[in-house]
């Protein structure tokens, strides 16, 4: 699937996902520091992908981990630094959203430090019951 928006263009085609900006992006974010390409490549492989492009140019990437029945969730989501406050990520996340095979979930999940204002824009809000989530790290 393909989202256009003036030059700007979503895609899950993962053929042309540029693996080598967003394993650059991902090892110097807070969440995923050091992550190795072969890491990276592994979780394109085994994720919807959703690719935002400047033409053919990757400026940004998000990826649902989904059964495509109950469960989603978002991880991985960036805009590169030069692109950020024209509303590309919301576009990017509303693409994911809206995506046909991810309709009718229960539950959507994300982890973010420091982007909770565009979260809470999308419906996303804090965990209603935290004491029933539990994590291996």
């Amino acid at each position: 699937m393909e989202w256009l928006r003036d030059n700007f263009t979503v895609t899950c085609d993962r053929a042309r996902l540029d693996v080598a900006v967003i394993t650059e992006f991902l090892a110097s974010s807070y969440w995923a520091a050091g992550i190795s390409a072969a890491t990276v490549r592994k979780s394109i492989e085994h994720s919807m992908c959703f690719g935002l492009l400047d033409g053919e140019r990757q400026i940004g990437f998000a990826r649902v981990v989904t059964d495509c029945a109950a469960f989603a969730y978002l991880a991985d989501v960036f805009v590169l630094p030069e692109y950020r406050r024209r509303g590309l990520a919301r576009w990017m996340i509303e693409c994911a959203l809206g995506h046909p095979d991810l309709q009718g979930l229960r539950r959507w999940m994300l982890a973010t430090r420091d982007a909770h204002e565009l979260y809470a824009k999308l419906g996303f809000t804090p965990l209603k019951r935290p004491a029933m989530f539990m994590e291996r790290h």
